[in-house]
């Protein structure tokens, strides 16, 4: 049984919105696209080796599978592993609107996302992971399905754009369970769900 993992960049101001290019997704009319380029550095591309060799599919939304298949089947260098994991594993994708999809290796799911997922889970070998995606990575918060969080934090602030967990998010609770700080300041920082969160008070008893 596979691993649900999922990985997202963030800004300070917890923004994920168009972290890799002015163009890649303009909604609303957010115009700092490329945000997360200027602190790319070697200890940023440790990180994203190491995730992308414990991979054994992908599970995308739509937006993100959109943007990733216009760009990585042009890359056919068999040293790039980010290239060669998505253009030969499977890719899945929750979607009511795709239909037929080019990009070889690619499911379209239209059932139920707990029961389609949860039965992902079961037939990958290795991690089903899932890059940027925030609203999925939202839903399958709210669904208790994620199993562990890479959250990429950028010392930016942006004051605009969509937030990976705006209000209305599930309250969920997570456990630190590694991180490292790279050259450039990106926190990355390792969680696993581990459910509702816990509550209490630092008021002082009144029988104390």
């Amino acid at each position: 049984m596979g691993k649900l993992v999922s990985t997202v960049f963030v800004s300070l101001d917890g923004v994920y919105q168009a972290p890799g290019g002015p163009s890649e997704d303009p909604r609303d009319g957010f115009t700092q696209g490329g945000w997360s380029v200027p602190f790319d550095d070697e200890d940023f591309g440790r990180f994203v080796t190491e995730s992308f060799g414990r991979v054994g599919a992908f599970l995308l939304g739509r937006r993100t599978y959109d943007i990733f298949a216009g760009y990585w089947p042009k890359i056919t260098d068999p040293e790039n592993i980010v290239a060669t994991r998505l253009n030969t594993l499977p890719k899945y994708v929750p979607s009511t609107t795709l239909t037929d999809p080019a990009w070889a290796g690619t499911t379209v799911l239209t059932g139920d996302l707990a029961k389609e997922v949860a039965g992902l889970k079961e037939r990958t070998d290795g991690e089903l992971q899932v890059h940027g995606s925030g609203a999925l990575v939202r839903s399958l918060t709210d669904l208790g399905l994620l199993d562990t969080l890479h959250l990429m934090t950028f010392p930016v602030v942006l004051g605009a754009g969509r937030r990976l967990f705006p209000e209305g998010t599930a309250p969920t609770a997570f456990r630190h369970v590694g991180g490292s700080v790279t050259s450039t300041g990106v926190t990355i920082a390792t969680y696993e769900l581990t459910g509702p969160p816990s509550y209490g008070s630092y008021e002082i008893p009144a029988d104390a």
